[in-house]
């Protein structure tokens, strides 16, 4: 058995003993992959961990930047309060219509709301919207932008608030400095900014398993 198969596996170990059954969730990732989605959502356990995150912070308000078809952004709705709220930002308006059949099948469609167009268009007018702040904030979009969402993420930041980051290893390629691929080079000028930003403090996990070798970013606000 190779590395990559046993990652696997235990992923699946994992999630056969701390999951229980959940044809939602299991429908949503066949609906993404007859849609032809890129297979690049979380993974079941990195979703629950989503999840688990957002319970603990006790989330009202999340903000998502990158939405695929909504695998995370329905892990994410299911922890919030009746009263609460998550936007999540797609580019793509195909990922979006089937993002938002997903949710509409998740019961979540009064609690997420899909706004398509490059989030960096997006960001500025969520104040028009009403949303000061969020207590959690989840960025998984295209990496070169991360420095960029970083900066929006502090903006609608308040003491407190949880800013995660997804697919920040890449293999163990984000050490590689010379690199010239654009996803790397955005990546590490995202930690850079963390490094140097007085207002959160943050660290990075390395993660396998059925998504590979990866990792995420996870800071709270001051």
């Amino acid at each position: 058995m190779t590395k990559s198969e046993k990652w696997k596996e235990v992923d699946l170990y994992f999630t056969s003993k701390l999951h229980a059954s959940d044809p939602v969730m299991d429908s949503i990732l066949q609906a993404n992959a007859e849609a032809n989605l890129p297979a690049i959502d979380v993974s079941p356990n990195q979703g629950k961990l989503l999840h688990l995150l957002a319970k603990l912070k006790a989330a009202k308000y999340i903000l998502e930047i990158g939405t695929l078809g909504g695998y995370s952004s329905v892990w994410l709705g299911r922890a919030l309060p009746e009263d609460g709220r998550l936007i999540t930002l797609e580019y793509e308006q195909k990922h979006a219509k089937v993002a938002e059949k997903n949710i509409r099948t998740a019961g979540l469609e009064n609690k997420i709301e899909v706004i398509v167009g490059p989030a960096l268009e997006s960001l500025p007018t969520l104040k028009d919207r009403g949303f000061a702040n969020f207590d959690l904030i989840f960025i998984d979009a295209d990496k070169p932008n991360n420095p960029h969402y970083l900066k929006w993420a502090l903006e609608y930041s308040k003491s407190g608030t949880v800013i995660i980051g997804d697919n920040v290893v890449r293999k163990g390629r984000v050490i590689e400095d010379n690199i010239e691929d654009p996803s790397i080079q955005g990546i590490r000028q995202f930690i850079d900014l963390l490094s140097k930003e007085p207002r959160i403090d943050s660290t990075a996990i390395q993660t396998v398993g059925s998504k590979g070798y990866d990792g995420f970013v996870l800071g709270i606000v001051k």
